[in-house]
């Protein structure tokens, strides 16, 4: 299944039916007087939030979605049945939005959670309704209300407790499947991974958390390089950042001659700089999220461990004035995800710091953006 993480689609809710216009008739009772029935009521189309789904792949080509007219209304006061309501099951995450003003209307953030984006319009009143003393045979009847319709934009934005980043071949699929049940295609050539990974991690004291990684950034990513343009924005929900940086990259810089050492801490710096520098040009709030620089790769890197004890202490005395906070302890991490070296300290770390983060937000969830039911619907 291809991962599609946006659709715009029209939903239209069904329009009432219209009331009756009848007259009682029958045996001994030729002046019965009116007994017309009410129209159904339109069907609603409703949203429903299914932690199941990881993509909108079923509105890729479906664009249109209509929820039943209610039926007429009909004699000896009977009423036309309602439309049937529509559902609509999208993956957690999903932010819709109007389609042509971009105004944000539900955040789905909980499973199970629903949204009636149309309702139905109400069935018409039969002309028993309208019956007076100086008016006994009322020959008119309601017509039902229209259904509200909507053009919206859905938009998938995944939700995770930590995002991986880093360049291609970085070892993040790899990172990803040691820590999680996660199995992503994993192979030595850049981007290899195309979508966006998600694995629930389990965490040091019984807690858990849900990590995704993010595929093809980048220099120039927020433009449009690569493919991490495509995916910047499933991130930007997450409460911690893994900087996951290649320590092959290190001895490759360490061969040129004259150059050792000097070009591997450079190169470093410079590889990490450019990953924020994308982060911060396509939202610079991301910059300020808590984040944690590790160097991948360490079963590579013991072939010369002086040279990697020089390259991670350059870099930790260059991150504060970098992202603007002190370094964590024993930051920059170094792990290999391969062979599962150092994922322990890793995951010892993150879970310190997503309670942090969690401390601080208040432990409540982040803020579902729902509009009062006035202006979700819309005719």
């Amino acid at each position: 299944m291809r991962f599609i993480d946006e659709a715009t689609i029209r939903v239209s809710a069904g329009h009432g039916g219209p009331g009756c216009v009848s007259f009682r008739r029958e045996t001994f009772e030729p002046r019965g007087g009116p007994d017309g029935g009410d129209g159904g009521d339109g069907g609603n189309v409703i949203f429903i939030a299914n932690q199941q789904l990881s993509t909108l792949q079923d509105f890729r080509y479906k664009r249109e979605y209509r929820a039943p007219n209610g039926m007429h209304g009909s004699g000896s006061n009977k009423a036309g049945r309602d439309g049937e309501n529509i559902v609509l099951r999208v993956p957690l995450g999903t932010i819709v939005r109007d389609a042509e003003t971009k105004e944000v209307l539900i955040d789905f953030d909980h499973d199970g959670q629903e949204w009636v984006a149309c309702k139905g319009g109400r069935g018409g009143k039969g002309n028993s309704h309208f019956t007076t003393s100086t008016h006994q045979a009322p020959r008119f009847a309601q017509p039902g209300e229209e259904g509200g319709a909507l053009n919206v934009l859905l938009e998938l934005k995944l939700l995770a407790d930590v995002g991986i980043i880093g360049f291609p071949n970085a070892g993040k699929s790899t990172l990803i499947s040691r820590i999680s049940a996660a199995k992503p295609k994993i192979a030595d050539y850049p981007f290899t991974t195309l979508t966006p990974n998600l694995g629930v991690v389990a965490l040091p004291e019984g807690s858990s958390c849900v990590v995704a990684d993010v595929p093809g950034l980048i220099e120039g990513a927020h433009k449009g390089a690569g493919l991490g343009h495509k995916f910047l924005k499933h991130i930007e929900r997450t409460r911690l950042f893994i900087h996951l940086l290649d320590g092959t990259k290190i001895l490759e810089d360490a061969t040129v001659p004259g150059e050792e050492k000097s070009l591997a801490i450079t190169g470093l710096i410079d590889r990490y700089i450019a990953i924020r520098t994308e982060l911060g040009l396509f939202n610079e709030a991301l910059l300020h999220k808590p984040e944690l620089v590790v160097i991948n790769k360490l079963d590579i890197l013991q072939s010369d461990p002086e040279l990697v004890e020089s390259v991670r202490k350059s870099l930790r005395d260059r991150i504060a004035s970098i992202r603007g906070t002190n370094p964590e302890p024993n930051e920059p991490l170094i792990i290999s995800a391969a062979a599962g070296s150092g994922i322990s300290e890793l995951l010892f770390a993150v879970s310190r710091i997503l309670k942090e983060a969690k401390r601080q937000e208040g432990g409540a969830d982040k803020e579902t953006v729902i509009l009062p039911d006035s202006e979700k619907i819309r005719s």
